[in-house]
């Protein structure tokens, strides 16, 4: 499928779990991939690698992006390397739980700064860069906006801010032909859920009607969907990605 072709994607966590798989989704679809990554280097250019070896085009960038300056100096890289943005998956982000107890100012601050801060930073960044025939960002939440777990306050809060900045971004880029979107995962095999204890990932297998765990490829094909042409008629929204475990709670 060649429904890319000619576009630059960005895609923020992009060398674990589902950003890497996004990024060779996107590349395999005929983008040109730039992964931004914090810290692992090695990660990186694994992605950057596989990418390479199935015949895609991806080029990875080092970058803090809850740091604003960090941010300007990374997409200012890109840009000179592929000469302008098409695509913005905002897909970094951590996970912290606490029981109410124990909740904090540090612990706000630094879920909100790596799960929301880095999707204003990125997209105030990105936005200048897009032609003007438009874009497509999309944003990464989860479905514990609809329905979050004891200990996920302030991780589900976070992403809940998320989901507001894509339908207010949605509003106020249209005019520019750029859509916003967002991704709401459950529970996805990755690494970042791999501490998760076998008994709760049992109970989501058992409450999901396609009886198992998300997997990195289903949320990366529907992000691919929405970076598409074909996404076109469809802005302002969080979709649910979760192989109906919310609905069925």
């Amino acid at each position: 499928m060649d429904r890319l072709i000619g576009k630059v994607a960005v895609v923020t966590g992009g060398s674990r779990g589902i950003g890497a798989v996004v990024a060779s989704t996107l590349a395999s679809q005929g983008a040109a991939v730039a992964i931004v990554y914090k810290s692992n280097a090695e990660q990186a250019q694994a992605v950057v690698d596989k990418i390479a070896t199935a015949g895609g085009s991806a080029v990875s960038f080092a970058a803090d992006v809850t740091d604003r300056s960090a941010v300007d100096s990374v997409i200012e890289a890109i840009v000179k390397r592929f000469g302008h943005i098409d695509i913005l998956v905002n897909n970094a982000g951590i996970f912290e739980s606490s029981p109410f107890g124990n909740i904090d100012a540090a612990l706000v601050q630094r879920v909100f700064s790596a799960n929301m801060d880095s999707v204003l930073n990125m997209t105030q960044a990105c936005v200048p860069h897009f032609p003007a025939s438009g874009g497509r960002i999309v944003n990464v939440s989860t479905n514990l906006i609809y329905s979050p777990r004891p200990g996920t306050s302030i991780y589900s809060a976070s992403k809940a801010a998320v989901s507001v900045l894509t339908h207010a971004f949605a509003k106020e880029l249209g005019a520019r032909g750029i859509t916003v979107n967002a991704v709401a995962p459950s529970m996805t095999d990755t690494d970042m859920a791999a501490a998760t204890p076998e008994a709760r990932r049992q109970q989501v297998i058992a409450n999901t009607p396609a009886g198992r765990i998300g997997v990195p490829a289903d949320i990366a094909d529907v992000i691919a969907f929405l970076a598409s042409d074909e996404s076109r008629w469809i802005t302002g929204r969080t979709l649910l990605t979760d192989g109906g475990l919310t609905d069925a709670l």
